[in-house]
């Protein structure tokens, strides 16, 4: 890898990086600079993160190149509208980690959309629809996505919906060594039942993924998750899924496509024609009754205790869990009833966790900005922050101390979160449910805020957070922290330079010559670009893709500036 000029690293001489946007089990993703062709596109740096994945699993790093490769030039092939474009591979003749240029897609993500609730009905039909076609492509040509879930569906700002992240596709012809590792990849939430039996190789298994990421989105709340990931694993196998309630014409599709056995799913061609005939039925139907706010059980559930028990009021966000009582902190949710579990979905529990302990770890790859981007989707809540049996709700001790979750929440800001005093009130609620102001990193947008913080002082892995509306809490465990990845060290965020940053963003809508600019946003994190030293952007972006951010350091001093071209 070469530098340029102003020191930013040059990948194959041409793709100036800029910044990273999220990373994961699979490598890491970054927006570059096509220097040749004067554009912005994604590159994937395919090498794990983290070292010791390597050392755990020798040869896996190589394993990693010729999936990324064999994904890379397969979708290549691809010609969707809804299926992100591969541009070109950089294969280094070094023989170190290929990189992976591919179409960057402004906007959003389904994860994102949904921290603002329920779709409605109409949206999504027309998402399911889009990413089948998305689907039904890649699977006529031999691939098979294997991580369907809301963090990996992009929305552009015209609404469109694109499948990306293909990073654990399977490929027909793959060599077993390429899936025979006994790891189980994806996200627990998502994944279909007879994956999770080691069943691979039948395209129906992406359709139950789509069928639980339309479920998600129309209804709030994922009718399978539970207080951990195991448990939810168990879930997936063998508890009942409750009738959706708010899906109005999607409902028959969803009661049809969620079925365990793969057999008895509809194909592609058949799900198309069942979404299109709901979409019509969507069109004409009168608007749907309000919903209650938590639901009633449905009638095949018995009211006795017990510990798999679905949500009892429609999530904030789909992967995080239902809503605490107001004032209440935010540990592991509270359960409703539900009947105890059978002896063979006992005996089921067991098996899974066997196997899941033989293997080397659940893989959760999320390698775009959900949220958390890194910690994405599935995050399940642990002992750290659950509830005593007493009812006393914990959190871990940071290095700033530790402080009561079920404490006052700072009081709701005022307009903008991207004020000095608005962040501070941010940085302050952040601290209030983790105990610390040492982060990994920090985002902070107009409405709402994303944080990553170690889950113990010293720890080399973390959290996600979110702050919305006033109230932070944590969102599911994010990641691992490389030792030998100095821009990954965490630091504390309360040192950096806020008092500057009005004049910092006066400074980039002056410099950065964002026309009409749409969206406005900070990110604080150690940084590659300026020596792995704490560093806050601010970055500027309008609906025409153009974009741009001025860097400054610890002190407050500008030391980058990258203008929209």
């Amino acid at each position: 890898m070469s530098t340029n000029d102003d020191r930013r690293p040059l990948v194959d001489g041409r793709f100036r990086l800029i910044s990273r946007l999220g990373s994961g089990g699979m490598g890491t993703v970054w927006r570059a600079r096509d220097i040749a062709l004067d554009r912005d596109v994604a590159l994937k740096e395919v090498r794990p993160p983290d070292p010791a994945v390597e050392d755990a699993n020798p040869g896996f790093a190589a394993q990693l190149r010729e999936r990324a490769v064999r994904e890379a030039r397969a979708l290549a092939r691809l010609s969707n509208p809804h299926v992100v474009t591969i541009h070109h591979i950089v294969e280094p003749q070094d023989g170190s980690h290929p990189w992976i240029v591919m179409e960057l897609v402004e906007g959003s993500s389904v994860y994102d959309r949904l921290a603002a609730g329920p779709m409605p009905v109409p949206e999504v039909l027309a998402l399911g629809r889009q990413v089948l076609s998305a689907l039904r492509a890649a699977h006529a040509a031999g691939i098979q996505h294997r991580d369907v879930k809301p963090a990996n569906v992009l929305l552009r700002h015209d609404g469109g919906a694109v499948l990306t992240d293909f990073g654990i596709a399977a490929f027909d012809g793959a060599t077993s060594r390429l899936t025979s590792t006994g790891d189980l990849i994806g996200s627990p939430e998502f994944i279909a039942p007879e994956r999770v039996r080691g069943e691979e190789g039948n395209p129906a298994s992406d359709l139950w993924s789509l069928g639980m990421l339309l479920y998600v989105a129309a209804e709030g709340h994922h009718p399978l998750r539970r207080a951990t990931g195991l448990a939810t694993v168990v879930a997936v196998l063998d508890d009942p899924i409750p009738a959706p309630v708010r899906s109005g014409a999607l409902g028959p599709v969803l009661t049809r496509l969620l079925v365990r056995d793969p057999a008895q799913r509809p194909d592609g061609a058949l799900l198309d024609r069942l979404l299109a005939e709901a979409e019509g039925g969507a069109a004409t139907a009168p608007a749907p009754a309000a919903v209650p706010a938590v639901p009633s059980a449905p009638a095949a559930v018995p009211a006795a205790p017990g510990p798999y028990a679905p949500a009892p009021a429609p999530y904030p966000h789909p992967a995080y869990g239902p809503p605490a009582t107001p004032g209440a902190g935010f540990g592991r949710p509270t359960l409703p009833t539900h009947a105890p579990p059978s002896p063979r979905k006992r005996a089921a529990g067991v098996a899974v966790g066997l196997a899941l302990a033989a293997a080397a770890v659940i893989g959760v790859v999320n390698l775009f900005p959900d949220g958390n981007d890194g910690g994405g989707s599935g995050g399940t809540s642990g002992a750290k922050g659950g509830a005593s049996p007493t009812g006393a709700v914990r959190t871990p001790g940071h290095g700033t101390g530790t402080v009561p979750p079920a404490s006052t929440p700072t009081p709701a800001v005022r307009g903008s979160l991207l004020t000095t005093a608005n962040v501070r009130a941010v940085i302050a609620e952040f601290r209030r449910v983790s105990g610390t102001t040492t982060i990994k990193d920090l985002t902070v947008y107009e409405e709402y805020a994303l944080a990553n913080i170690p889950t113990r002082p010293g720890a080399k892995t973390y959290d996600a957070y979110e702050y919305r509306a006033g109230v932070a809490r944590k969102t599911g465990p994010g990641g691992t922290i490389s030792a030998d990845d100095a821009d990954e060290q965490p630091f504390d965020v309360s040192t950096m330079p806020w008092d500057s940053l009005p004049a910092l963003m006066k400074r980039g809508e002056r410099d950065l010559k964002v026309d009409d600019p749409t969206m406005r946003y900070v990110v604080v994190e150690r940084w590659t670009f300026n020596d792995d030293r704490p560093t806050l952007r601010f970055y500027l972006s309008n609906d025409y893709r153009a974009s741009g951010y001025l860097a400054a350091d610890a002190s407050g001093k500008v030391v980058s500036t990258l203008p929209a071209s």
